[in-house]
């Protein structure tokens, strides 16, 4: 791929470079190329025409998502240099966990790479390109993961359609680039879940609830607990394999719901004790008796992905949290997360604050979750701390 011309920045604006964050504004620009599209590669030049950077322009609020910062060039190496970057850093962060074979690769402006994902499952990869810049160069990037991987017999599959921007998405379907998109079978912590790469959430599976789902397992014996939005049952399995008394999981997704199934038989648990329900989480919430469970899940879908839905989001955020605390047990527990990027940690706990105030009960704060590390936040970019979750006591 080659640069397409030279985008000038404003003066003064160039700071964001200076400082490493991977974004540039259209406010931010004062001259471009006439003729420039969609996902084109293009070098950045300060008002003096001095290059600071090379990136992928979109016409849009983010008009650039920065690839290089200062006098470098884009080269064909590009791709190869900055996978096995990231794949060296996930060696040392899955060290420390034990019979786990999937993880994410790339996570986008945390590795450097703005609009591109890569999960692994066993031998499966998933890349989900989330700019079309990113997608317009797929192929060279699945080169670089098959040289990754010493160019073994591994799957790649482009699970993108659902990320870009829905008019260039329209033109493409997932699909699988090499290898074959069979379910496979993966190991999390010991525990094995059955990952749809083609049909499932996101690219298969949520792992940056990794963590979190283990935190989950080490307060659950003895325990009646629901999980709501469960998906295929991540929260489930970790609680029924630490000896939960009783589990629910809940979740408006027939389909979810069986892949849940699924992996209850792929890990043998005591199925007596587990219940499915497909239901909408608010509705059963509000028939349930009080005082039956006292471990609550809840770790919904996004509730808006655009500032113009944040208010939106944080009154549901709001009140299912106030649902889960007048239901669950004195004494119980409360994981609750928010996965919406524009939901910020501060507005998100102080949505929980709200509702704990309306519920009239006594609640603590014992944790405070993120993400898993194979998301890592880039220092110069915050906003990639997207995950936000807080464990609460309830008296």
């Amino acid at each position: 791929m080659e640069y397409k011309g030279i985008v000038k920045i404003k003066k003064g604006r160039e700071q964001n470079l200076l400082r490493k964050h991977p974004w540039i504004f259209s406010g931010a620009i004062y001259d471009k190329p006439t003729n420039l599209e969609d996902g084109d590669l293009v070098q950045l030049a300060d008002y003096t025409g001095n290059i600071i950077g090379f990136g992928h322009f979109h016409n849009g609020s983010i008009a650039i998502k920065i690839l290089g910062f200062g006098k470098v060039n884009y080269e064909s190496s590009f791709w190869l240099t900055k996978l096995s970057a990231a794949f060296e850093l996930r060696k040392v962060l899955m060290a420390r966990i034990i019979d786990t074979n999937c993880f994410r690769w790339v996570h986008g402006e945390g590795d450097g790479l703005p609009g591109l994902i890569i999960d692994v499952y066993a031998d499966t990869l998933v890349i989900q390109c989330h700019s079309i810049g990113m997608h317009r160069q797929i192929m060279e990037i699945a080169e670089a993961c098959a040289i990754c991987f010493d160019n073994q017999n591994i799957n790649i599959i482009d699970k993108s359609k659902d990320c870009l921007p829905a008019a260039y998405g329209r033109a493409f379907e997932n699909r699988l680039i090499s290898g074959n998109s069979n379910p496979v079978i993966v190991k999390e912590n010991g525990l094995f879940f059955e990952i749809d790469p083609i049909h499932g959430q996101k690219t298969g599976f949520f792992l940056d609830q990794r963590e979190n789902r283990k935190l989950l397992g080490e307060y659950a014996k003895g325990r009646k607990i629901l999980n709501a939005f469960c998906y295929t049952g991540g929260f489930s399995i970790y609680a029924a394999s630490n000896d939960a008394l009783e589990i629910s999981s809940i979740d408006i997704s027939q389909k979810a719901i069986d892949g849940c199934l699924r992996n209850f038989e792929l890990n043998a648990p005591n199925r007596q004790l587990h219940t499915e329900i497909c239901e909408d989480v608010y509705d059963y919430l509000k028939r349930i008796p009080s005082d039956h469970f006292d471990m609550i899940v809840l770790d919904p879908p996004a509730f808006a992905k655009t500032l113009d839905k944040r208010h939106h989001a944080v009154q549901a955020y709001k009140r299912l949290n106030h649902l889960a605390m007048k239901k669950i047990q004195s004494g119980g527990i409360l994981f609750t997360f928010s996965c919406s990027q524009v939901v910020g940690e501060d507005l998100f706990y102080n949505t929980i604050v709200s509702a704990g105030i309306e519920s009239g009960r006594n609640i603590r704060v014992v944790h405070k979750l993120t993400q898993a590390p194979d998301h890592p936040v880039n220092l110069f970019h915050p906003e990639g701390n997207y995950l936000k979750g807080l464990v609460l006591f309830v008296e």
